[in-house]
């Protein structure tokens, strides 16, 4: 079955369609899920909710752009209601004056660091560092984007990106297993 016709099958309320569907892109959206949320149990609950409004929605996908683009979008702002509900990000943000701040370039990990050595050392940010980092870094957001999606400032979202990378890197270097280039 193609995408195309699994979507509409989907917006027939096709269960067995359904289950494709999840089963498709169920693994792919629970990595993504899970660098937004700690406990795997939290990511599990977040990932039915998404998937849950992804069911709910299906009719107003319009063929217009990629489907798992428009899921993942779901996904992590479902993952950010989700720490919005915990009260975890809004109280991470400290506000910056209107200045402009400049984006370092992150730093260069070794080629062989693998996906899991990769969460574990997100996992180890602040939420606020953490969730800036992967809307920008790994999702694509645009600062602008970030602040509107967060309620905060284009400078705190730039800022906690800054601080996201600068420990990041302090991380690999202060950790034998990760080496910086």
């Amino acid at each position: 079955m193609t995408e195309t016709q699994l979507i509409a099958a989907c917006k027939k309320g096709n269960r067995k369609a359904q289950r494709v569907l999840y089963e498709r892109y169920a693994a792919k959206m629970f990595g993504v899920c899970r660098r937004y949320v700690h406990n795997e149990v939290d990511v599990e609950d977040t990932l039915l909710n998404a998937f849950y409004k992804v069911f709910a929605n299906i009719h107003k996908f319009e063929n217009k752009g990629s489907f798992e683009g428009w899921i993942r979008r779901i996904v992590v702002n479902e993952a950010l209601m989700f720490l919005r509900k915990k009260k975890r990000v809004s109280t991470l943000y400290v506000e910056l004056s209107d200045r402009e701040v400049e984006v370092p370039t992150a730093a260069k990990a070794q080629d062989d660091l693998q996906e899991a050595d990769i969460l574990k050392l997100l996992d180890e940010l602040p939420d606020g560092y953490r969730t800036v980092f992967n809307l920008y870094a790994i999702e694509g957001y645009k600062h602008r984007e970030i602040a509107d999606m967060l309620k905060i400032s284009i400078n705190t979202s730039k800022s906690q990106l800054i601080k996201a990378r600068k420990m990041l890197k302090d991380l690999l270097q202060a950790n034998s297993e990760y080496r910086v280039a």
